[in-house]
């Protein structure tokens, strides 16, 4: 059984799926507010590394604040370092849940994603 770490927005249907999923599965599960307990740059950073994902992957394009600080057309411009800092500014800009389990990380649910990695 598997011990996951899952950072999440309570109120965001997607993440309740997820957890009930991972929770059905028989998964222990250690749930991370994602504004409350935002994960650091150096933690995104190898969440980042982790997921064999690209960096842009993280950020929750279709979030209010994305939209409002008009990131589409300024995330090109900026470094890595840039953008992990204000990923870890403000936890609404990153895309949810996250789920980890030290070495292996999920971004988004999937339910296929979720069968074939955390099937505990």
């Amino acid at each position: 059984m598997s011990k996951l770490t899952i950072y999440q927005y309570p109120k965001c249907g997607t993440c309740r799926t997820a957890v009930k999923s991972l929770q059905a599965k028989g998964n222990e599960l250690e749930l991370k507010h994602i504004v409350e307990e935002t994960p650091t740059a150096e933690q995104l950073k190898q969440l980042v590394k982790n997921s064999g994902l690209e960096l842009k992957k993280f950020f929750n394009t279709s979030g209010d604040v994305y939209k409002s600080l008009g990131l589409k057309d300024k995330l090109a411009a900026m470094t890595e370092d840039e953008q992990l800092a204000l990923l870890a500014s403000n936890g609404m800009l990153i895309k949810r849940p996250i789920v980890t389990d030290g070495a292996r990380v999920t971004v988004g649910y999937k339910e296929e994603q979720y069968e074939q990695q955390w099937n505990g």
